[in-house]
């Protein structure tokens, strides 16, 4: 949620959510429709938040394991990259926070492939090899 007023003295409101592309409930959708588990997460929060008070701005922000974005999170992010570059100057503080959050997504793809490999005992192992 914004502190200070995002639109029409209205606070912005976004949930962010990131869903697996290759999931069976969704590859069916992602193999013919690029972004259709982004797009689908983000009308399934909108329906979870339509009861929100309409004092504030909700936007929902799905993105994809494999890259793609939703439309509403596309548009928050041209928004926001362009509120960025116009605060602090620099034309590209919109990439930065775009590099940002794509990292954010990879660390959270190598934490769930990490989160499936057994432990091993570390480089002793492989050492004892040489």
């Amino acid at each position: 949620m914004t502190l200070i007023p995002w639109r029409l003295g209205r606070s912005l409101l976004w949930n962010a959510t990131c869903v697996d592309t290759l999931a069976a409930s969704h590859i069916q959708s992602t193999s013919s429709m690029v972004g259709a588990a982004a797009f689908s997460a983000e009308q399934a929060k909108r329906r979870k938040y339509e009861n929100l008070d309409s004092s504030f701005i909700f936007v929902p922000f799905g993105v994809e394991t494999l890259g793609p974005w939703g439309p509403e999170a596309r548009a928050l992010f041209k928004e926001l990259s362009k509120r960025v570059i116009e605060s602090t100057g620099d034309p590209r503080a919109g990439s930065y926070l775009g590099q940002r959050i794509s990292l954010a997504i990879q660390r959270g793809n190598a934490a769930s492939i990490l989160g499936t490999v057994p432990r091993c005992g570390g480089f002793e192992d492989v050492l004892d090899f040489i």
